[in-house]
């Protein structure tokens, strides 16, 4: 039942809302737009902010209900396989050919069922570096770094500590690029235009793993 449980999550987690927004929109294959990611950023800058917004909640949403269901029906140990599952599934969609997004939507929607006042506060980390920054990779890549040791100050048991650990590390992996433009100083900013966005983008190699288009971003 366990494995059963854990390929329905990574099936779900695989389900690229991103990806069917933009076509539903009219605007195509989103991995083609913008920096070819499939997520709620890129959403918003190739196709709109409603979809934007409607991707990141989808997102988030397919996290929360399925390790919900795995708490609530089979126990702890099973929604955090549950969730890593999901977040893995996001990343690694079967249906885009094992490639996908960068998890911080899904992983922010499977933590807030197993340690909601943590992820609370990593989404006010998120908004706060974003105000400032105005750099969602970085925002996205320091509230996954902060939630493992959250969820640990909040006293969440530690396979949700360890869990949290583990999809911090894929979220970071996920970011490589954008690492690599942020300590050259050339990652863009949240409200850039398009256009100027794809520039600096392509001033930095391509991170092939979540995209058949231009480039990848957070």
């Amino acid at each position: 039942m366990t494995y059963a449980l854990i390929m329905i999550a990574y099936l779900v987690g695989s389900i690229p809302f991103g990806f069917l927004i933009a076509k539903i929109f009219g605007v195509g294959d989103i991995r083609t737009k913008g920096s070819g990611n499939i997520g709620a950023t890129n959403v918003i800058r190739s196709v709109g902010k409603g979809a934007g917004a409607a991707t990141f909640i989808l997102d988030f949403l397919k996290g929360t209900i399925m390790v919900l269901l795995a708490l609530h029906y089979f126990g702890l140990l099973q929604g955090v396989a549950v969730a890593i599952a999901a977040v893995v599934g996001h990343s690694f969609s079967i249906f885009l050919k094992f490639r996908g997004g960068k998890g911080v939507a899904v992983g922010a929607g499977v933590f807030m069922a197993l340690c909601p006042k943590a992820v609370l506060v990593v989404l006010g980390i998120f908004a706060l570096v974003v105000l400032t920054t105005r750099i969602v990779s970085l925002a996205s890549i320091t509230s996954a770094g902060m939630f493992p040791l959250l969820a640990w100050s909040f006293g969440s048991p530690e396979e949700v500590v360890w869990s949290g650990a583990i999809v911090a590390a894929l979220i970071g992996i996920r970011h490589s690029a954008n690492i690599e433009r942020l300590l050259r100083g050339r990652e863009p900013k949240f409200g850039k235009s398009r256009r100027a966005t794809a520039v600096v983008e392509n001033a930095c190699p391509p991170d092939d793993s979540s995209r058949t288009g231009p480039v990848a971003e957070a």
